[in-house]
């Protein structure tokens, strides 16, 4: 598949590394210039163990490059939103700017048949308010997918090829399809899927996340 990775932080990279290990040809979108730059020149702008080896063994064969726009990404058929919501400095909320400008920068160059996936942990109903925006600017209904993340820090491009459950929630039976297909081979392994509707699919990761600091927390209070 032709694939689009847009946001290229932590889980960004490991996601586009990952999917050009299994085959698929990803571009990876990055609109920072300090992030890009190191990139192209086969750096990472920071550690994950085996991660370096694998991006430049997949960027020799061809199947990862990058970009700074998705101007660029004309011939994708898959998207993944792998942007950063931070904190915000006002307040506890997830600052969710980043995702929306994305999906709004993506929503003037797909199609119709394009389908995006969102990866980034937003706080539920995110999902919602994006299609809707997105789905405005582009003219039609975009088939928007959220499919989160479960990555640990030391295992991120393992945990990326042998995850223990893939979650997909959508709108569209065609986003499903799409997935699918882009993990045919995680799947194949014995790797679960979990179809949800969205708003699920994005709370499974918060819980997820909220579990982890529970305990932690007990751990330490332990």
């Amino acid at each position: 598949m032709q694939i689009a990775v847009i946001g290229l932080g932590y889980l960004g990279l490991t996601h586009a590394v990952a999917m050009a290990s299994l085959g698929h040809q990803v571009l990876g979108i990055e609109a920072s210039p300090d992030r890009l730059k190191p990139l192209k020149a086969g750096k990472l702008p920071f550690y994950e163990p085996g991660l370096t080896e694998a991006m430049a063994e997949v960027v020799d064969k061809g199947l990862l490059s990058f970009e700074a726009s998705v101007d660029a990404a004309n011939d994708c058929e898959l998207f993944f939103l792998c942007v950063g919501t931070p904190q915000l400095s006002s307040s506890n909320a997830a600052d969710t700017s980043y995702v929306f400008a994305a999906g709004e920068a993506l929503a003037k160059v797909i199609s119709e048949e394009t389908v995006v996936v969102g990866k980034s942990t937003v706080p539920v109903g995110t999902a919602a308010s994006l299609r809707e925006k997105m789905s405005e600017i582009a003219g039609f209904d975009v088939k928007l997918a959220w499919n989160p993340e479960f990555l640990r820090e030391g295992t991120a491009l393992e945990d990326s090829l042998k995850p223990d459950r893939i979650v997909i929630g959508s709108w569209h039976k065609e986003s499903v399809a799409a997935l699918r297909n882009c993990y045919e081979k995680i799947i194949a392994a014995g790797t679960a899927v979990i179809e949800t509707d969205v708003a699920t699919s994005e709370l499974v990761k918060v819980a997820a996340n909220a579990f982890l600091a529970t305990k932690i927390s007990f751990i330490n209070a332990m």
